[in-house]
């Protein structure tokens, strides 16, 4: 399909459905930020780990996926915790785990709009065996996502899958569900791309953003994986650039860290550094 005309159709389906499924989150007139649970550390309750992260600043949190009678307790402090202190749960994260209805259920008990999904690559199989198999698992969860008002958003990761933002779109697209969209990863997919050039394709089917900074000078000479060891700001995105496409899309969506977490004073510093950034 030529370009004008994919662009021209995917987006018709995405925007004809945004409005009906839009959630408080997209509808406020600023990127909110968020940090993922796992990453505030310390000898601290639930409770006050919440608390520490709304008294920083950040809008909310996202919690991972605990399933099961042995974590039933977890989830219900992450609830108390999140209604006590005021500061909500956005999103849940889910990795690649198959059980996405249950995730989607403990979205739904948490009061979060979203499920975290990683889709994984089997080389074991060939290509285009791996990318049904893994609609067929997204695709069984797509009616009870829609039923709970829940997205399941897929991240962009180093799986070796759907690597270019033209797959992911296409991907996206033939679930033909407004409750299936990406999680857009920003320092991701700087290993094979330019992060502007995939908001520009993705556009409003992104409905949810990973921060993190990506650095490939650092990459090339001490590893792949430690080019994720810059400050936010301080590594090779143009951050300019991101804002300026996120801005063109009229992104107004959950923006959450994903990078080494740790006390208050660090906690702090991911604030200022996404404020700074984001220009938020």
């Amino acid at each position: 399909m030529k370009r004008r005309n994919f662009l021209l159709a995917s987006c018709a389906l995405t925007m004809a459905s945004t409005a009906k499924y839009a959630s408080a989150a997209e509808n406020t007139n600023k990127i909110k930020k968020a940090v993922k649970y796992h990453m505030v550390t310390g000898k601290l309750s639930v409770r006050d780990k919440f608390q520490l992260v709304k008294d920083l600043g950040f809008d909310g949190i996202e919690t991972r996926v605990a399933l099961g009678e042995k974590n039933k307790g977890l989830v219900d402090s992450y609830l108390d915790a999140s209604q006590k202190t005021g500061l909500p749960i956005h999103g849940v994260i889910h990795s690649s785990n198959p059980t996405l209805n249950e995730a989607i259920d403990q979205a739904s008990y948490l009061g979060a709009n979203s499920v975290l999904h990683v889709v994984p690559y089997d080389q074991k199989v060939g290509y285009f065996k791996n990318y049904e198999q893994t609609q067929s698992t997204i695709q069984a969860a797509v009616t009870h996502a829609e039923k709970q008002n829940v997205m399941i958003l897929l991240e962009n990761v180093w799986a070796t899958f759907l690597i270019d933002p033209v797959a992911m779109a296409k991907y996206i697209d033939e679930f033909k569900s407004p409750m299936v969209g990406a999680y857009f990863d920003v320092g991701n997919v700087v290993r094979w791309g330019w992060p502007p050039h995939w908001i520009e394709v993705l556009g409003s089917r992104i409905k949810k953003l990973d921060i993190k900074e990506y650095d490939l000078n650092v990459a090339m000479n001490e590893g792949m994986r430690n080019g994720f060891r810059q400050p936010l700001g301080s590594g090779s995105i143009d951050w300019k650039k991101v804002r300026e496409e996120l801005a063109r899309i009229e992104y107004r969506g959950w923006a959450t860290a994903e990078v080494k977490g740790g006390d208050r004073e660090r906690l702090t510093e991911i604030a200022s550094q996404m404020n700074e950034v984001l220009q938020i």
